[in-house]
């Protein structure tokens, strides 16, 4: 039977007001700002092109009887200077205003249109100085290239390749007003032929990819999910940052793409499919506030797997104290009392984690909570009634089900398992939060697994930088206790035996936020 938890995707399509906007460009937003990049990088070139013919034009024109009129050369070398100068100043200009301006993608590339038409208009105006453009003008390649590499909505890229193409009759034009030669109207025409040519190339590229970001967006859907950003990849798949089309409310969906399923063995399949469906399923049943909340579930149009999960703003404890150092005791008490909460529902439920490590605990800003407390991937997640059977399909032959580091004896044995299995864990969380060491390391996974059976761990006073209490190193190393029965029997008596040690001062929400704010800065009041 359904969960009734899991919410209905296929509700059709919204209505028009209420559709997540696909962008005047049919792109995504992701990909716009990448064309937005692309800009400034195109006027970099640019500005560096304009640096080498600025300096060619000296050293080559600037000989004697290099054209027919020394007198005209002069000339032209000096409008060259003005114009190539403030073309240089232009480009590094707006260069500078795409990595600094917080404008929108969408008014970057309109004014990447407006470059593109002032660099036509300063080609035009150089090629009539000297009388008239030999071979096609560099007009036609700029239109061209302009069009996907700083794409734009068609109606908008035909608009600025028009008025580019005429920049070189209008050049002509202007010489001819001031009393320069240039040749007779006819030709200009004939000469601007290909830069007009060259805007319908353009149109045509941009009407493509419109398209190609339409299709973009919409293989992106998840549901009633539009994929935004990529915020990482793992073993089983990818998570992106989403917003729901209905609600604008951002979330994160984790997926399994069909092309990473078809990519393996059958047999490999079925076991990503499997752990995905039972992570989702998990993750439903618990109603804990320190447990990832799940949001949906379902398979796209085009095979992939998904769920949608609320988006956490923070860090797993393996970054925080990767970046950050070991944790004082009364804020490792705190974190470990919040993992003991999530781990609490989940075992009353008769659920095994079997991978808790410091990558599934992530440290959060919730509102005004700093420190808040999420667990995450129950991909492992194991039924207590049947963790003396093996589950066939579920784990991969030859694998070991959770992550060596942090491997209960019995797990590693392939023996019973039980909710003491996930206390063995949080102790090696424990004990890598208060030293920033792992509890036992080793050249290969299998001689870090055989050292969590038989070796006897080293007390994490040895390598804490803070102090600890003795009540909080023997509850450390009563939780890594090689027998599932000289450990805390439940992770309630573990909450409760850390309320007993001593440390200083607590860690209070306003340490937490003082913490945040003074390591992260302007990081801890993203949302």
């Amino acid at each position: 039977m359904t969960d009734p938890r899991f919410l209905e995707t296929e509700i059709g399509t919204p209505p028009a007001s209420l559709r997540t906007p696909i962008g005047r460009r049919g792109l995504p937003e992701d990909l716009l700002r990448e064309a937005a990049k692309r800009l400034g990088i195109v006027c970099l070139v640019a500005a560096g092109i304009w640096t080498i013919e600025f300096v060619v034009s000296h050293i080559v024109l600037g000989m004697p009887g290099m054209l027919p009129e020394e007198q005209v050369g002069r000339e032209w070398l000096r409008l060259y200077d003005v114009v190539g100068l403030i073309n240089i100043a232009v480009s590094l200009a707006l260069f500078w205003y795409t990595r600094r301006s917080k404008r929108s993608q969408t008014f970057l590339l309109d004014l990447g249109l407006v470059y593109e038409v002032f660099t036509a208009a300063s080609i035009g105006f150089l090629d009539y100085v000297i009388s008239h453009p030999m071979g096609a003008s560099w007009i036609a390649i700029v239109i061209v290239l302009f069009a996907p590499i700083v794409p734009n909505t068609p109606g908008k890229t035909l608009t600025a390749a028009l008025v580019a193409a005429s920049m070189g009759p209008l050049a002509a034009l202007f010489w001819s007003l001031v009393g320069h030669p240039v040749p007779p109207a006819p030709q200009v025409l004939m000469q601007a032929i290909p830069n007009y040519l060259s805007a319908g190339v353009a149109v045509v590229i941009s009407h493509i990819m419109t398209r190609l970001g339409r299709e973009v967006r919409k293989a992106r859907e998840m549901g009633s999910y539009v994929l935004g950003d990529l915020i990482g990849k793992g073993g089983m798949g990818e998570v992106w940052q989403a917003t729901h089309r209905f609600l604008a409310r951002t979330a994160a969906i984790k997926l399994i793409k069909a092309e990473v399923l078809v990519a393996v063995t059958r047999e490999q399949a079925d076991v990503l499919v499997q752990r995905f469906k039972r992570e989702a399923r998990a993750a439903a049943m618990l109603r804990s506030p320190h447990t990832i909340q799940l949001y949906d579930f379902g398979v796209s149009s085009d095979g992939t797997f998904y769920y949608v999960m609320e988006l956490l703003n923070g860090m797993d404890l393996q970054s925080l104290v990767t970046r950050f150092g070991p944790l004082p005791p009364a804020r490792a008490v705190h974190v470990l009392g919040q993992a003991c909460e999530s781990l609490g529902e989940a075992h009353e439920r008769g659920m095994i984690h079997r991978d808790i490590k410091p990558a599934n605990i992530q440290v959060c800003q919730m509102g005004s909570y700093y420190d808040f407390v999420k667990v995450l991937d129950f991909g492992l997640v194991k039924l207590e009634s049947h963790a003396a059977k093996p589950e066939p399909g579920l784990t991969a032959p030859e694998l070991l089900a959770g992550t060596p580091a942090y491997l209960a004896p019995e797990n590693a044995l392939g023996e019973l398992v039980d909710q003491r299995t996930d206390i063995y864990a949080l102790g090696c969380v424990a004990y890598w939060m208060l030293t920033g060491r792992l509890v036992f390391d080793g050249d290969s996974p299998l001689q870090i697994v055989a050292r969590h059976i038989h070796a006897a761990p080293e007390p994490p006073s040895r390598y804490s930088r803070f102090p600890l209490s003795p009540e909080l190193e023997k509850l450390v190393l009563d939780c890594l206790a090689k027998r599932p029965e000289d450990r805390p029997t439940t992770v309630g008596e573990l909450s409760e035996r850390l309320g007993l040690c001593a440390i200083e001062s607590p860690w209070t929400r306003a340490a937490a936020r003082q913490w945040w704010e003074a390591s992260l800065g302007p990081e801890a009041s993203r949302a």
